[in-house]
């Protein structure tokens, strides 16, 4: 059980290295190209009608940071991260609804009362708690 710990903590502990994602304490520089559309308007005269030129630019932009794991790659949007957790108000909402369906139930009802009563009250409890 400790030889299998203890590789658990080594390998984990390494995959950040082998892998060439960040590590603290060391300085990175990354560019990434992003190619833009480009187009110019280019009037005419009576003698020539405008036209259109365009092209395709390619820029060098900043990257993503490392540890977010689209290595290379670009992003437009802000990511949210929904850090809400309900694991007490489940816990305690899972302990009152069991309770409340053991007091209301009677000789066979119970063996489904008593699991319903805790996965209605966890998901409950949940609920209120913020999740």
């Amino acid at each position: 059980m400790k030889l299998i710990l203890a590789t658990l903590i080594a390998v984990n502990s390494a995959l950040p290295a082998i892998s060439g994602e960040f590590q603290p304490g060391y300085s990175t520089s990354r560019t990434c190209i992003k190619n833009e559309y480009r187009e110019e308007y280019v009037p005419g005269d009576k003698n020539s009608p405008g036209y259109v030129k365009s092209w395709n630019e390619s820029l060098e932009v900043p990257c993503d940071s490392p540890s977010s794991g689209n290595s290379g790659s670009l992003s437009n949007s802000q990511e949210t991260v929904d850090n809400n957790d309900c694991s007490e108000g489940s816990l305690l909402g899972g302990i009152l609804g069991a309770g409340l369906a053991t007091s209301g139930s009677r000789g066979k009802d119970r063996w489904w009362a008593i699991p319903a009563g805790a996965i209605g009250g966890a998901m409950i409890g949940c609920q209120v708690d913020g999740g």
